[in-house]
């Protein structure tokens, strides 16, 4: 069961009446939904795309809000997610725990994604740098460089 951003918001801020056990199963609602996402965002990570070209991550962000949010609220005393069923609390902490995992390998793809971005922006200022420098007429203290001597050799076979 997936859900969009505004069924997870509506089902994370409504003081409805529905009981504890709907609450916990939107709630699950919400996690599958957001480690599916972030599974996405790993599969596109590991093929390589960067990290600002990925669809998911506006989705993900609002979903990541609207979970912690729901999680600031548990902490902070102003919701309660009491779970009386003892199989819907192991299947809330599993979905908890692998959402966990998911995330903690975008963490480790996205940092991998940032720096190999930051290894192209370099190549790139690099080529930029040594292309300005053959072309040049100044040397690296600012004033106008020597003439550069070529030297041109003969060749004489007897």
């Amino acid at each position: 069961m997936t859900m969009s951003v505004a069924q997870a918001n509506r089902q994370a801020t409504g003081t409805n009446v529905a009981s504890g056990d709907n609450r916990i199963k939107s709630l699950i609602a919400l996690i599958d939904t957001l480690t599916t996402l972030v599974a996405e965002e790993n599969a596109e990570l590991a093929k390589g795309l960067p990290a600002s070209r990925l669809k998911q991550v506006d989705e993900k962000n609002k979903l990541a809000e609207i979970f912690e949010r729901t999680v600031a609220e548990c902490a902070a005393g102003t919701t309660s997610l009491t779970v009386r069923d003892r199989i819907l609390r192991e299947q809330l902490l599993d979905k908890i725990l692998k959402l966990r995992a998911a995330m903690d390998e975008n963490l480790v793809r996205l940092r991998a994604a940032i720096e190999a971005s930051n290894r192209r922006i370099e190549a790139v200022m690099q080529a930029i740098r040594e292309q300005i420098a053959a072309v040049s007429p100044y040397g690296a203290s600012g004033r106008v460089a020597a003439a550069r001597t070529v030297s041109s050799g003969t060749s004489r076979s007897a």
